[in-house]
């Protein structure tokens, strides 16, 4: 009998044509001119270094061979690299299949069993070991001057991705409606408007737009990490590639000015008003209708370079006056106006 092991390393290796289906196509004609009957295919998209015990189709592969004792197998594989590309992994699986007394055969490698055989293979692995390592070396060079240019080269956080440049490569543009959803967690959380991380994670969950778990959650952790990128405000900062506060050239969605807000609200180091005395502060909040949308104005107090000032303002997505901040004097001062001018029913 014969099973089939198939791996790729990405996604992109798969829509290239070097992928689990072609690899397993191959490996079915050779097992078809051996006169051989496939029993069971096992894929695997993972990268080549590592242990082999922790790719899910190897272990179950494995486990097949374990559950089937009376039976020898023919494992068939496309090439050397798709087996493993780590020498120390490489002889140790090596070792696992000669133990349950598996036969190996890859498409474009003879494996001998004997003194020199051996050592070639050893050799082959070696090598795969030094290309992977290699590349991985050349790939972080590639990262760290790209971001040492001003361009952000890992993956895209919430609220962004990644075009194609004019002079090359790829840059990060706001990615909307998600980027709108992200600023304005930002400047919520840095006014007080939302008091709490879990104020913020439900409105981040409330949002339709906003990527969350199978379960239609947004973790803790995930509002954590969200609020301390520093990217969000336009630089650059990673420890692992020893970077730290360069000046991007991607546009920011927040300014410098609020994520330090939100650092200090983070730390402990100024606190949001409770919610009573937001009320009592804006009277009218919750009363006061927007003209456009019809809606309940909410209410916040902004902080200026000397001073805080107090604002009502529309908090309804979609409307003209969008976060459009009136005024508390203007808005209260209007209200007193229209009681001072009513007048009371003469009682019949």
């Amino acid at each position: 009998m014969t099973l089939i092991y198939c791996r790729v390393s990405s996604a992109r290796q798969e829509e290239e044509g070097s992928g689990l289906q072609s690899q397993e196509h191959r490996c079915r004609e050779k097992a078809r001119q051996l006169g051989c009957e496939v029993e069971k295919i096992f894929p695997d998209v993972m990268t080549g270094g590592g242990d082999f015990m922790k790719r899910r189709g190897m272990v179950d592969l494995l486990a097949h061979l374990d559950a089937n004792p009376h039976k020898r197998y023919l494992v068939i594989f496309d090439d050397l690299k798709r087996y493993s590309r780590d020498t120390e992994f490489h002889l140790a699986l090596r070792r696992e299949m000669q133990a349950r007394n598996a036969i190996r055969l890859c498409l474009n490698f003879n494996f001998e069993d004997t003194p020199e055989g051996k050592f070639y293979e050893t050799v082959m692995a070696a090598t795969g070991t030094l290309e992977r390592e290699q590349n991985a070396r050349q790939t972080r060079q590639k990262t760290r001057a790209r971001m040492e240019q001003g361009y952000w080269a890992l993956a895209a956080p919430k609220g962004y991705t990644y075009v194609k440049a004019k002079a090359g490569g790829h840059v990060l543009v706001p990615d909307e409606p998600i980027a709108s959803v992200v600023r304005e967690a930002y400047e919520s959380y840095a006014c007080g408007r939302l008091e709490t991380l879990a104020e913020v994670r439900r409105f981040l969950e409330s949002h339709p737009d906003y990527p969350k778990d199978k379960k239609g959650r947004v973790p803790q952790q995930r509002v954590t990490e969200l609020l301390t990128r520093p990217l969000y405000a336009g630089y650059i900062c990673n420890e692992g590639y020893g970077i730290q506060w360069l000046k991007a050239k991607h546009e920011p969605l927040i300014s410098l000015e609020t994520y330090e807000k939100v650092q200090e609200r983070r730390v402990g180091k100024v606190k949001a008003p409770l919610r009573k005395n937001l009320n009592e502060s804006f009277p009218l909040r919750g009363f006061v209708l927007c003209g456009d949308c019809g809606n309940p104005f909410t209410a916040c107090f902004s902080k200026g370079r000397s001073n805080t000032y107090p604002y009502y303002l529309c908090d309804t997505k979609g409307c003209d006056s969008y976060r459009k901040s009136i005024p508390r004097a203007q808005i209260e001062g209007e209200f007193a106006d229209i009681v001072q001018s009513l007048q009371p029913t003469a009682t019949p």
